[in-house]
C-alpha cells in the first residue's frame, strides 16, 4: 500500500504527515488488524508511536531449565530428540529436547506434522524461548514463542517488550507495526527548555521514543525512566499549553472594571451571626481585585463541603450590584438551584436587593415577566439553571456569571460562557476537594481561590463504623434521638428491591423504620418521584414535620436542614468516597453535636475497608480526595468525558502531579515570554500542539 497521507488537517506541519498518514500504511497491518487497533484507540501511526509497552519479558539465554523460576519464560538452547506424534487426532504433539542439563518436552496442539520437522529436525541444535511448567514432574514448553537455528540467537532480544492487546491482536503485529512508526520519526525543534532538559538528563524527543519501546529491563518500563519522564512531560506541556491559551484568550478578552461601594456588602456582614474565617476574607479580595480589572474574570473557588462559599459567592454576586450592574449563579439542577435560593434569600433580603429564580418550571405570562424585570434590571440577582442560557433571555447589565459545577462543567463549556456576556466575569464554584495535581490538570486555564477552613460554630462530626447485624440498635438509639427533637437522615443505595442486588432499598427501609418508630415520624425521597412529590417531602423535613428522611443519593446535594444531626448511611461500603463525604457534609451544621453512622455488611473488600477507614480517620475533603485518587485514579475520580480532560497516553496524573506543576508554570512562561508562539522556541510549541492533537489550542493560536 502506498504511503500516501490522509488529507492533512489545515495548517498541519508537514513533517508530521507520515505520522498522520493511514494505520494501514504500516508494515504488516491490514484492514482486519487495523480494525483490532481501532478498539485501543490506535487509528494513526501516531497513536501507535505514544502506545508503549506495559511490561516486558526476560528473554536472556540460560544453559538449562534446570534452576529457573517455574513457571516462567525461559530461553535455552537444546539439541532436538525424538518426534513424538499424537495417536489420536487433536491429541498433544510431543518433541523431546535436551539443554545443556536436562532433558525436557515441546508441546503442540493441532500441530502439522509435516512443519514441525522441518522446522526442529532431529539432532540439529535451536534456540528455543517460551514458558515452561512442570507437568507430571517434567518441565514442559507449550507453543514456543520462538524457535531458531542457533547461529540466529542474536535475533531475539535481551528483554522483549509486552504491548497492551485485544482479542485477535499479536505482540508480532504490534512490534512490526511500532517499529514501522518509528521509523517515520521526524526531525523536529525542541520545545523544552533547554537549560531545563540539561538539567534533568531528558533526552531528545526522538531518542526518547526509541529509548522507550525498547526497554533493555523491568527498571526500563517505569515512569521514573528518564525516557518516559520527558515523554509524560511532553503530553502534560501539551494540555497546559492548550489551558494557557485559553486563559490568555480569556485575559485578552475586554472585561469591564466592576467595583463595588461596599454598602451592600457591609449590611450583609453586620447581619452574620458570625465572622468570615480568615480563607473565606481571602477569596473575596481576591475576587474583588479581579473584577476591578479591564481583563475578565476567569476564577475557581474551591471549597470543601460547608467551608461557607454561598457567602463568598453573594460577596462577589453585591460587588456586581454595586456598582450599578446584575449577577447570575447557575447550578446544574434545579434541587441544587432551589437550594442556592434558599442560602441566598435571608442574606439578599438583609442587604435590600431584588433576587429571583428562573428554571425550566416557569412558564407562559410568569415566565415573561421575569425576563421582562430581567431585561430592565429589576432583578439584580437571578438564581438559575442553565435554562438561563436560552436565548430570549436578556439581561439588562450582567457583570459576573456564577457556575456551581458539580464537575459537570468543563474548559470547552467555561470558553463558551465566557462568550456569552460581552465581557462578563466568571466564577466557577465547586464543592468536591479536588487534588493539586487534578485541579491543575483540570482548572489550569483559571485562576484558583481554596476555602480550607471551616466557619466558626460548625461542628466536628462524629463518625462510626457499625456492622449492618446491629441494626435494631441503631433503630432503638435513633428513637431516643427523636423523643429529644433531634432529626436523622437515613440514606439508602437503590430504591426498590431488584433481585440482582441485596442492597436494601429506600421503599423497603421506609416501611420498615415507619413501622418501627410510628407514623408520620418517617418520609421518603428518591430519584424516581415527581418532583413536587420530592420538594414537599424535603420541606416537610425542613419545618420538623417528619423526623427521619430516608433518602437515596438525590440528598447528597440537596436541602440545608441545620437541625438534622445524624447521618446513617447504609451499606456504606458500596459508596465511592466522594460522595460518602458529601452525605456526611448534610449534617453538622446546626447546634447539636453531630454524628455520621457508616452501616456496612462484613466481611468487607480491602478497598471498602479502606475508604470506610478514612472517612473514620479525617473530615478533610482534600485528604479524602488524595485518598480517592489513589483508589480510583483520575478519569474515574473526575470523569473524563465531563471535564474535558484529554486521555493521558503517557503521564500519569496521580503519581506526577509534581511535574504537572511544571508543565504548567513553564507553559505559562512561554506564553508570556512569546504570547503568539512565534519564537524557535514557540514555534517547535506549535509542532507539539498538533502532535498531540491538540485542536482546541491550535484554533486559539490562529484566533489569537
Amino acid at each position: 500500500m502506498s504511503e500516501t497521507p490522509k488529507a492533512p488537517v489545515k495548517g498541519r506541519p508537514e513533517a508530521l504527515f507520515p505520522l498522520f498518514a493511514d494505520i494501514e500504511t504500516l508494515p504488516g497491518v491490514g484492514p482486519k488488524s487495523a480494525k483490532l487497533m481501532a478498539a485501543l484507540h490506535i487509528e494513526k501511526p501516531v497513536d501507535l508511536v505514544f502506545t508503549l509497552p506495559a511490561s516486558g519479558i526476560d528473554r536472556r539465554k540460560r544453559a538449562s531449565v534446570l534452576g529457573a523460576d517455574l513457571p516462567g519464560v525461559v530461553t535455552v538452547e537444546v539439541t532436538i530428540g525424538q518426534h513424538w506424534a499424537p495417536a489420536r487426532r487433536g491429541g498433544a504433539y510431543r518433541v523431546t529436547v535436551e539443554d545443556a542439563e536436562t532433558s525436557f518436552q515441546i508441546v503442540f496442539f493441532r500441530a502439522h506434522d509435516e512443519y514441525l520437522r522441518r522446522m526442529l529436525p532431529t539432532g540439529e541444535r535451536r534456540i528455543v524461548s517460551g514458558k515452561v511448567e512442570i507437568f507430571d514432574g517434567v518441565p514442559q514448553m507449550v507453543h514456543p514463542d520462538h524457535m531458531l537455528p542457533a547461529e540466529d540467537a542474536g535475533d531475539i532480544p535481551d528483554f522483549e517488550p509486552v504491548y497492551p492487546l485485544t482479542a485477535g491482536l499479536t505482540q508480532g503485529v504490534i512490534r512490526k507495526a511500532v517499529a514501522g512508526a518509528l521509523a517515520r520519526l521526524p526531525e523536529i525543534a525542541e520545545w523544552i527548555d533547554p537549560g531545563q532538559k540539561t538539567r534533568e538528563g531528558w533526552p531528545d524527543w526522538a531518542d526518547a521514543l526509541q529509548a522507550a519501546h525498547a526497554p533493555q529491563s523491568m527498571g526500563d518500563l517505569g515512569a521514573a525512566h528518564p525516557a518516559r519522564v520527558r515523554l509524560a512531560y511532553d503530553e502534560l506541556m501539551a494540555h497546559q499549553l492548550t489551558l494557557a491559551l485559553a486563559r490568555s484568550a480569556f485575559k485578552r478578552a475586554k472585561g469591564r472594571a466592576t467595583i463595588g461601594s461596599g454598602t451592600l456588602q457591609r449590611r450583609v456582614m453586620d447581619a452574620l451571626p458570625y465572622k468570615p474565617t480568615n480563607a473565606q476574607t481571602h477569596a473575596i479580595s481576591e475576587i474583588a481585585a479581579d473584577m476591578a480589572r479591564e481583563i475578565k474574570m476567569n476564577r475557581l473557588l474551591q471549597g470543601d463541603v460547608g467551608s461557607g462559599k454561598t457567602l463568598v459567592a453573594l460577596n462577589a454576586l453585591l460587588i456586581a450590584v454595586e456598582a450599578g450592574g446584575q449577577g447570575v449563579m447557575m447550578a446544574p439542577t434545579e434541587i441544587l438551584a432551589r437550594q442556592h435560593l434558599e442560602g441566598l434569600r435571608p442574606l439578599a433580603e438583609s442587604a435590600g436587593v431584588v433576587l429571583e429564580i428562573l428554571t425550566g418550571r416557569d412558564k407562559g405570562p410568569e415566565r415573561r415577566a421575569k425576563l421582562a424585570a430581567l431585561k430592565a434590571g429589576d432583578i439584580q440577582i437571578l438564581v438559575g439553571t442553565h435554562a438561563v442560557f436560552q436565548k430570549d433571555v436578556e439581561f439588562g447589565d450582567l457583570r459576573l456569571a456564577i457556575v456551581d459545577e458539580q464537575h459537570r462543567f468543563g474548559v470547552r463549556q467555561r470558553l463558551e460562557l465566557g462568550r456569552k456576556g460581552a465581557s462578563v466575569d466568571v466564577l466557577v464554584m465547586t464543592a468536591t476537594p479536588i487534588p493539586r495535581s487534578l485541579s491543575l490538570a483540570q482548572y489550569g486555564d483559571m485562576d484558583i481561590s481554596v476555602l480550607d477552613e471551616k466557619p466558626p460554630g460548625r461542628k466536628p462530626i462524629a463518625t462510626a463504623l457499625v456492622n449492618i447485624a446491629r441494626m435494631d440498635e441503631v433503630v432503638e438509639k435513633l428513637r431516643h434521638a427523636i423523643a429529644e427533637g433531634r432529626q436523622a437522615y437515613w440514606v439508602c443505595p437503590l430504591v426498590e428491591e431488584s433481585e440482582v442486588s441485596d442492597l436494601s432499598s429506600a421503599e423497603e427501609r421506609f416501611r420498615r423504620l415507619r413501622a418501627a418508630l410510628g407514623e408520620g415520624v418517617v418520609g421518603l425521597v428518591h430519584g424516581q418521584m415527581p418532583p413536587e412529590e420530592k420538594d414537599a417531602a424535603m420541606r416537610a423535613f425542613q419545618r420538623r414535620e417528619i423526623s427521619v428522611l430516608v433518602a437515596t443519593t438525590v440528598i447528597e446535594v440537596g436541602v440545608d436542614v441545620p437541625n438534622a444531626s445524624i447521618m446513617v448511611i447504609e451499606r456504606a461500603e458500596s459508596f465511592g468516597l466522594a460522595q460518602l463525604h458529601q452525605l456526611r457534609g448534610r449534617v453538622g451544621r446546626g447546634e447539636a453535636a453531630s454524628t455520621c453512622l457508616l452501616m456496612y455488611q462484613a466481611p468487607l473488600s480491602e478497598g471498602g475497608e479502606r475508604r470506610l477507614a478514612t472517612m473514620r480517620d479525617t473530615e478533610d475533603g482534600f485528604r479524602i480526595a488524595e485518598v480517592d485518587l489513589e483508589m480510583r485514579g483520575a478519569g474515574d475520580v473526575i470523569g473524563t468525558a465531563q471535564s474535558g480532560l484529554p486521555r493521558f497516553r503517557i503521564a500519569d496524573l496521580e503519581g506526577q502531579a509534581a511535574l504537572m506543576a511544571i508543565a504548567q508554570s513553564d507553559a505559562r512562561k512561554l506564553l508570556s515570554d512569546d504570547p503568539d508562539l512565534t519564537s524557535p522556541r514557540g514555534q517547535a510549541a506549535r509542532v507539539l500542539l498538533w502532535l498531540m492533537e491538540r485542536d482546541q489550542a491550535i484554533r486559539l493560536i490562529s484566533v489569537g
